[in-house]
Protein backbone atom coordinates (compact mmCIF):
# COMPACT_ATOMS: atom_id res chain seq x y z
CA UNK A 1 0.00 0.00 0.00
CA UNK A 2 1.40 3.71 -0.81
CA UNK A 3 1.58 6.33 1.69
CA UNK A 4 -0.53 9.36 1.37
CA UNK A 5 1.44 12.29 2.19
CA UNK A 6 0.10 15.97 2.65
CA UNK A 7 3.11 17.95 1.70
CA UNK A 8 3.28 21.74 1.29
CA UNK A 9 5.30 25.35 2.60
CA UNK A 10 4.27 26.59 5.31
CA UNK A 11 5.59 29.72 7.38
CA UNK A 12 7.15 29.82 11.10
CA UNK A 13 3.09 30.84 11.93
CA UNK A 14 1.62 27.69 10.92
CA UNK A 15 0.14 29.43 7.30
CA UNK A 16 0.09 27.78 4.37
CA UNK A 17 -1.20 30.93 2.69
CA UNK A 18 -1.29 34.89 3.54
CA UNK A 19 -4.99 36.73 4.74
CA UNK A 20 -4.98 37.68 0.79
CA UNK A 21 -4.42 34.27 -0.50
CA UNK A 22 -1.17 34.37 -1.41
CA UNK A 23 1.54 32.17 -1.25
CA UNK A 24 4.25 34.08 -2.90
CA UNK A 25 6.53 34.13 0.33
CA UNK A 26 7.06 30.38 -0.03
CA UNK A 27 8.05 29.78 -3.43
CA UNK A 28 11.76 28.71 -3.60
CA UNK A 29 14.39 31.41 -4.05
CA UNK A 30 17.90 29.54 -3.14
CA UNK A 31 19.44 26.55 -5.80
CA UNK A 32 20.27 24.45 -3.03
CA UNK A 33 16.54 24.30 -1.69
CA UNK A 34 14.94 23.89 -5.36
CA UNK A 35 17.44 20.99 -6.02
CA UNK A 36 16.70 19.16 -2.37
CA UNK A 37 13.00 19.64 -2.51
CA UNK A 38 12.35 18.63 -6.70
CA UNK A 39 14.24 15.37 -5.43
CA UNK A 40 12.52 14.66 -2.85
CA UNK A 41 9.42 15.26 -4.47
CA UNK A 42 10.36 13.30 -7.59
CA UNK A 43 9.33 10.32 -6.17
CA UNK A 44 4.81 11.62 -5.99
CA UNK A 45 4.00 9.63 -8.91
CA UNK A 46 0.54 10.48 -8.38
CA UNK A 47 -0.53 13.74 -6.73
CA UNK A 48 -3.90 14.85 -5.55
CA UNK A 49 -4.97 18.72 -5.63
CA UNK A 50 -6.86 21.11 -4.33
CA UNK A 51 -7.97 24.02 -7.02
CA UNK A 52 -5.46 26.44 -5.95
CA UNK A 53 -2.66 24.53 -5.36
CA UNK A 54 -3.33 23.02 -8.64
CA UNK A 55 -3.43 26.34 -10.71
CA UNK A 56 -0.33 27.46 -9.01
CA UNK A 57 1.70 24.49 -9.78
CA UNK A 58 0.26 24.57 -13.38
CA UNK A 59 3.29 26.62 -14.03
CA UNK A 60 5.20 23.61 -14.59
CA UNK A 61 3.38 22.52 -17.34
CA UNK A 62 4.68 24.90 -19.84
CA UNK A 63 8.41 25.60 -17.62
CA UNK A 64 10.34 23.55 -19.57
CA UNK A 65 9.04 26.95 -22.66
CA UNK A 66 11.22 29.61 -20.94
CA UNK A 67 14.29 29.96 -21.56
CA UNK A 68 17.64 30.01 -19.75
CA UNK A 69 15.93 27.45 -17.24
CA UNK A 70 18.47 25.61 -14.82
CA UNK A 71 18.55 21.59 -15.90
CA UNK A 72 16.43 21.12 -12.07
CA UNK A 73 14.22 23.24 -12.87
CA UNK A 74 13.62 21.49 -16.33
CA UNK A 75 13.91 18.21 -14.81
CA UNK A 76 10.91 18.97 -12.26
CA UNK A 77 9.07 20.38 -15.19
CA UNK A 78 9.00 16.77 -16.82
CA UNK A 79 8.59 14.85 -13.66
CA UNK A 80 5.63 16.89 -12.57
CA UNK A 81 4.26 16.97 -16.38
CA UNK A 82 4.17 13.11 -16.78
CA UNK A 83 2.68 12.95 -13.19
CA UNK A 84 -1.14 11.44 -12.18
CA UNK A 85 -2.71 14.45 -11.09
CA UNK A 86 -6.46 14.64 -9.41
CA UNK A 87 -8.16 18.00 -8.90
CA UNK A 88 -10.71 18.11 -6.37
CA UNK A 89 -13.01 21.69 -7.11
CA UNK A 90 -16.49 22.28 -7.93
CA UNK A 91 -15.70 25.01 -10.21
CA UNK A 92 -12.80 23.73 -12.48
CA UNK A 93 -14.56 22.74 -16.43
CA UNK A 94 -12.04 20.79 -17.51
CA UNK A 95 -8.08 20.04 -16.92
CA UNK A 96 -5.36 22.13 -17.70
CA UNK A 97 -2.64 19.88 -18.14
CA UNK A 98 -1.40 16.54 -18.76
CA UNK A 99 -2.52 13.35 -17.18
CA UNK A 100 -4.81 15.42 -14.95
CA UNK A 101 -8.70 14.37 -14.21
CA UNK A 102 -11.37 16.63 -12.34
CA UNK A 103 -13.24 15.18 -9.18
CA UNK A 104 -15.82 16.93 -7.99
CA UNK A 105 -15.97 16.12 -4.59
CA UNK A 106 -13.34 14.02 -1.64
CA UNK A 107 -14.24 10.35 -1.56
CA UNK A 108 -12.39 8.45 1.02
CA UNK A 109 -12.95 4.84 -0.49
CA UNK A 110 -11.60 6.06 -3.44
CA UNK A 111 -8.71 7.62 -2.13
CA UNK A 112 -8.48 3.99 0.22
CA UNK A 113 -8.20 2.36 -3.29
CA UNK A 114 -6.13 4.39 -4.89
CA UNK A 115 -3.30 3.90 -1.96
CA UNK A 116 -4.10 0.40 -2.03
CA UNK A 117 -3.30 -0.07 -5.54
CA UNK A 118 -0.35 2.26 -5.92
CA UNK A 119 3.22 1.60 -5.92
CA UNK A 120 4.61 4.99 -5.66
CA UNK A 121 4.08 7.53 -2.33
CA UNK A 122 0.41 9.44 -3.18
CA UNK A 123 1.06 13.52 -2.50
CA UNK A 124 -1.77 15.31 -1.19
CA UNK A 125 -1.85 19.17 -1.01
CA UNK A 126 -4.11 21.76 -0.29
CA UNK A 127 -5.36 22.68 3.37
CA UNK A 128 -9.32 21.84 2.77
CA UNK A 129 -8.27 18.52 0.92
CA UNK A 130 -5.78 17.58 3.18
CA UNK A 131 -8.00 18.41 5.94
CA UNK A 132 -10.81 15.67 4.47
CA UNK A 133 -8.14 13.02 4.31
CA UNK A 134 -6.80 13.20 7.93
CA UNK A 135 -10.08 13.41 9.35
CA UNK A 136 -10.92 9.73 7.02
CA UNK A 137 -7.79 8.64 8.44
CA UNK A 138 -5.48 8.69 5.43
CA UNK A 139 -2.44 10.59 5.89
CA UNK A 140 0.32 8.75 6.63
CA UNK A 141 3.06 11.42 6.77
CA UNK A 142 3.35 15.20 7.14
CA UNK A 143 6.24 16.86 5.08
CA UNK A 144 6.91 20.88 5.63
CA UNK A 145 8.92 23.15 3.97
CA UNK A 146 9.14 25.21 7.08
CA UNK A 147 9.78 29.33 5.79
CA UNK A 148 11.51 31.87 8.16
CA UNK A 149 8.62 34.20 7.51
CA UNK A 150 6.00 34.82 9.68
CA UNK A 151 2.79 35.97 7.94
CA UNK A 152 0.34 36.56 10.83
CA UNK A 153 -3.13 35.10 9.36
CA UNK A 154 -4.10 33.05 6.86
CA UNK A 155 -4.91 29.37 6.01
CA UNK A 156 -3.69 26.76 8.35
CA UNK A 157 -1.67 24.05 7.70
CA UNK A 158 -3.38 22.01 10.17
CA UNK A 159 -7.06 21.69 10.44
CA UNK A 160 -9.01 22.36 13.79
CA UNK A 161 -10.29 19.92 16.07
CA UNK A 162 -7.71 17.35 15.10
CA UNK A 163 -5.43 15.97 17.04
CA UNK A 164 -2.88 13.47 15.80
CA UNK A 165 0.44 11.56 17.75
CA UNK A 166 3.51 12.22 15.19
CA UNK A 167 6.81 10.78 15.16
CA UNK A 168 10.03 12.71 13.46
CA UNK A 169 11.21 10.75 10.82
CA UNK A 170 13.40 13.03 8.96
CA UNK A 171 14.84 16.89 8.99
CA UNK A 172 16.73 18.62 6.86
CA UNK A 173 18.31 22.34 7.77
CA UNK A 174 19.05 24.92 5.02
CA UNK A 175 22.06 28.11 4.76
CA UNK A 176 18.88 30.48 4.03
CA UNK A 177 17.31 29.21 7.32
CA UNK A 178 14.43 27.07 6.03
CA UNK A 179 13.93 23.49 7.69
CA UNK A 180 12.13 20.37 5.91
CA UNK A 181 10.21 18.04 8.61
CA UNK A 182 8.61 14.43 7.95
CA UNK A 183 6.32 13.64 10.66
CA UNK A 184 5.01 9.81 10.33
CA UNK A 185 1.21 10.26 11.65
CA UNK A 186 1.49 7.33 14.33
CA UNK A 187 -2.75 7.59 14.93
CA UNK A 188 -5.11 10.25 16.24
CA UNK A 189 -3.93 11.79 19.53
CA UNK A 190 -5.84 10.26 23.13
Amino acid sequence: MAKLIYMMNISLDGYIEDEHGSFDWGAPQDEEVHTWIFKHVSSFRTCLYGRKVYEMMLYWETAHTIPDQPQFVLDFARQWQAAEKIVYSRTLAEPRSAHTRIERAFDPDAVRNLKANAVHAIAVAGPELAAQAIQAGLVDELQMRVCPVVIGGGKRYFPSGVRLDLELIEEQRFRNGEIFLRYAVRGPSK
